[in-house]
């Protein structure tokens, strides 16, 4: 097998692995608080990322943690995370995810304005025709609106800022550190929709414990397969098999929870696929 096609699987394993975590936090989110559910996970993920670093000699409390790039990667992805969990727990998963699919496209639209990249008017095309995607799937002001989905707008910025802030960070911090403190900033955005949700926790049984501890394991392989993607193949083929993710999510969604995405909703998820994979061609051929 070769390398860009061992990335490929692990990148396609890593979306699988997000869509079942997922599953498992709106399954808990009937029975459990969904700040409390986020803390856990958070909790255990710092510890097993930082317990990682630690073991390859790296500090999990760096001076790097207090750098501006770290410090804006970690809001946004408290933001990210907040608005992601919000919007597939009170709306639909297959909703959410199709709008999560649009990330890459807020990510080429922040690096313009942000950090001054230069994009040429197809790219432009892409970015235009992506959020008709997501108007299509929102439906802001027609039948079929959903107002919890607007979370997971928000979520899809914050998870683009989180990307944007990554590009700078500095070459020094590594991949573990940087896990371990994203999945800490899960701690203080599950006490923020615990106060304001106000939702006391709970003590789970048996059965839920498990399913936390699912969750917990499987988000921790899909970051470390995410990691390793990244690592044996090229960004530029590996990068694509993201969007694996709303097949994973839609098969949850229809099986699970018993979910219908309507036809509006599917052809703006294909919509934003597809301006999102013209994208990363573009890029591609430009650099």
């Amino acid at each position: 097998m070769s390398d860009n096609l061992r990335g490929a699987v692990l990148m396609a394993l890593a979306m699988a692995g997000f869509a079942l975590e997922d599953m498992f936090i709106k399954l808990l989110a009937d029975a459990l608080p969904v700040g409390q559910v986020l803390l856990f996970l958070g909790l255990g993920g710092a510890v097993l990322f930082g317990l990682i670093a630690h073991r390859k000699g790296q500090q999990v409390l760096s001076p790097a943690l207090l750098t501006r790039a770290i410090l804006l990667r970690n809001l946004a992805e408290l933001i990210g995370t907040v608005g992601f969990v919000l919007g597939f727990v009170l709306a639909s998963l297959a909703t959410a995810s199709a709008i999560l699919q649009a990330a890459p496209l807020f990510v080429t639209l922040g690096a313009v304005v942000f950090l001054g990249e230069k994009v040429g008017w197809r790219r432009w095309t892409a970015i235009v025709v992506g959020f008709l995607g997501v108007l299509l799937i929102v439906r802001p002001g027609m039948a079929g609106f959903e107002p919890a989905s607007l979370f997971a707008v928000i979520g899809v910025i914050g998870l683009a800022g989180r990307d944007l802030a990554t590009r700078v960070v500095p070459r020094t911090v590594s991949s573990y550190q940087i896990s371990s403190w994203a999945f800490a900033m899960l701690v203080p955005a599950g006490l923020f929709l615990m106060v304001v949700m106000q939702q006391p926790p709970v003590l789970p049984d048996a059965a839920q414990t498990l399913k936390l501890s699912a969750a917990l394991g499987i988000g921790v392989l899909a970051y470390y397969a995410i990691v390793a993607a990244m690592r044996v193949g090229e960004l530029s083929f590996v990068t694509p098999f993201r969007y694996t993710r709303m097949l994973f999510a839609l098969i949850v969604a229809v099986l699970v929870f018993g979910e219908r995405p309507d036809a509006l909703t599917l052809v703006g998820a294909a919509i934003i696929v597809a301006a999102g994979l013209f994208t990363l061609w573009r890029e591609t051929k430009v650099t």
